[in-house]
């Protein structure tokens, strides 16, 4: 029987367990957290809503196969170690770009984020996998 308060509870807990996960992932190459971890909190709120929707919800919410999700957070972790080995540096080797807007504010985006977002994706593919097929068997 469908609960009428777990539905509404997901409602508002899905969108704030999935803002929390951008923040785990977005400071996790600073401080505790990152991609791994990050996922997994992501993978819990798809299990909520899969949970209290059903999995056919869930597969229309992420509209793409969790298995493409997967296979292109391996791509993108991979793309990250590459852009050393094309600098000529070691494998996996961290690699900065600053840009700079003004003398007060600059950006820095690195290969270690770039890693940390296609483990983020090939975690949280992996995630939704076994929860619909668990869901849908």
């Amino acid at each position: 029987m469908p609960s009428l308060i777990l539905k509404t509870a997901t409602r508002l807990l899905v969108g704030l367990i999935l803002t929390f996960s951008i923040y785990l992932l977005l400071r996790g190459h600073n401080a505790p957290g990152g991609g791994f971890a990050a996922a997994l909190v992501a993978g819990t709120g798809f299990a909520l809503f899969a949970i209290a929707e059903g999995p056919a919800a869930v597969r229309q919410a992420i509209r793409i196969a969790p298995q493409k999700i997967a296979m292109g957070g391996l791509g993108l972790a991979l793309v990250s170690g590459l852009a050393a080995a094309v600098a000529g540096r070691p494998f996996f080797t961290g690699i900065w770009w600053i840009w700079k807007n003004s003398a007060a504010s600059e950006l820095a985006i690195g290969t270690p984020m770039l890693f940390d977002v296609g483990v983020f994706f090939a975690v949280l593919g992996t995630i939704l996998t076994l929860i619909l097929a668990l869901e849908e068997n």
